[in-house]
């Protein structure tokens, strides 16, 4: 059903935007990694997970649940509850068992969508799952205009592995220290990603 559900919105994403993918290479074969994505819109799961390899998880605020059909549909494709503002500590050990079992994970840094399509300064949530569970963290770049509508183009940009192991020396007991150090460069790579690509297009329309 994974599979099936997921190919039904890589057509349905295709037929209503304009999707362009880059970087999908730097994406390791056969390996679980922490996809840490800017966050435009409530499309931002399918669009990173339909250019992702394998199966995945992510976060979904409880909100999404309260629609049966809807949580049946999120729940295919890896959706799991949390609750945000209530200081939920079992959602990083639900992710971390994600990781072990196979799936990816994505995850959205800044914790909140960004109204101005600027990446903001994130959170260190993708750090502490990176250490736990010894996974790779994927930086991803969302771009498109102002709004969503139909045929706008819409660019996933996916930038190369970042190990934890380069900040963190120990997995087991993270240094907070170390954790943002982690963060800061996973957010440092998502920001170029976005910031490349309106770059690309300024000099383009020059």
């Amino acid at each position: 059903m994974y599979y099936i559900a997921k190919f039904l919105v890589w057509i349905a994403f295709s037929v209503y935007y304009n999707l362009h993918f880059e970087g999908r290479e730097n994406i390791p074969k056969g390996e679980a990694v922490i996809y840490a994505s800017n966050h435009r819109s409530n499309a931002d799961p399918p669009l990173v997970g339909i250019g992702a390899r394998g199966k995945y998880a992510f976060m979904a605020k409880e909100e999404l649940f309260r629609n049966k059909l809807f949580a049946w549909l999120i729940r295919i494709l890896g959706a799991f509850p949390v609750a945000r503002g209530k200081g939920d500590t079992g959602v990083i050990d639900t992710a971390v068992e994600r990781l072990g079992s196979g799936r990816s994970l994505m995850i959205f840094p800044e914790g909140t969508r960004s109204k101005t399509g600027k990446v903001g300064r994130g959170h260190s949530g993708a750090a502490l799952i990176a250490a736990k569970a010894d996974k790779r963290v994927i930086p991803v770049g969302i771009v498109f205009g102002e709004k969503l509508k139909f045929r706008t183009r819409i660019t996933v940009r996916y930038g190369e592995p970042i190990d934890p192991k380069e900040y963190i020396d120990d997995l087991s007991e993270p240094n907070p220290r170390q954790l943002v150090k982690l963060k800061n460069r996973y957010m440092a790579e998502i920001k170029k990603l976005v910031e490349g690509d309106e770059t690309k297009e300024e000099a383009d329309n020059a």
